[in-house]
């Protein structure tokens, strides 16, 4: 059980001061403490961080990411992800902030939602579960609306408009099942 407190002491701490050190499982208790997050090891690996304000971040076994918070108050409001999936539920974020995932090809930013992100070498997908997301490209313009049941694929270095289409079961089944869902 210290390995994957020790990971998530890592990951948090890196978000939060920009470095990364191995520290004990003790420390990740005080870090995820002050980020306002738990964390739960699941025996599929995947691993549960429920924060603050209701928010609870699914990772995929081996999934690469960092949480950060962009106000005083220290809460997570931003997973930047950069290998593997996630699943958000924010079901009570601030009135007065967006919680968003970051990917290396596309933002996805929500308001009281549960969705998904999948980050594969050139491709993000996003899959919407409940509520609405709005995923656009890092740069340039065009954003798109997802709902329930919709998703986009945002690949790298293309300039084509964003197009949102109904994920057939299978796809949210496969991607649900990588997350324990």
């Amino acid at each position: 059980m210290r390995a994957p407190a020790r990971m998530t002491c890592m990951i948090i701490m890196y978000a939060t001061v920009g470095t990364c050190a191995l520290v004990g499982a003790d420390a990740a208790l005080a870090q995820q403490t002050s980020m306002g997050c738990t964390s739960e090891q699941k025996p599929n690996a995947v691993q549960t961080l429920r924060c603050r304000g209701d928010l609870i971040i699914v990772a995929e076994d081996g999934a690469k990411f960092t949480l950060q918070s962009q106000d005083k108050s220290g809460d997570v409001d931003t997973v930047d992800l950069q290998g593997k999936a996630v699943l958000v539920d924010a079901t009570k974020p601030k009135a007065k902030s967006r919680f968003r995932v970051i990917t290396p090809q596309a933002i996805a930013a929500v308001r009281g939602t549960k969705w998904a992100v999948d980050v594969q070498e050139t491709r993000t997908s996003v899959l919407v579960l409940r509520g609405q997301v709005a995923v656009r490209r890092p740069r340039g313009a065009g954003q798109v609306l997802l709902g329930p049941g919709e998703g986009v694929d945002v690949d790298r270095g293309s300039t084509e408009a964003l197009t949102v289409k109904r994920w057939g079961q299978p796809r949210v089944d496969a991607l649900l099942a990588r997350l324990g869902q």
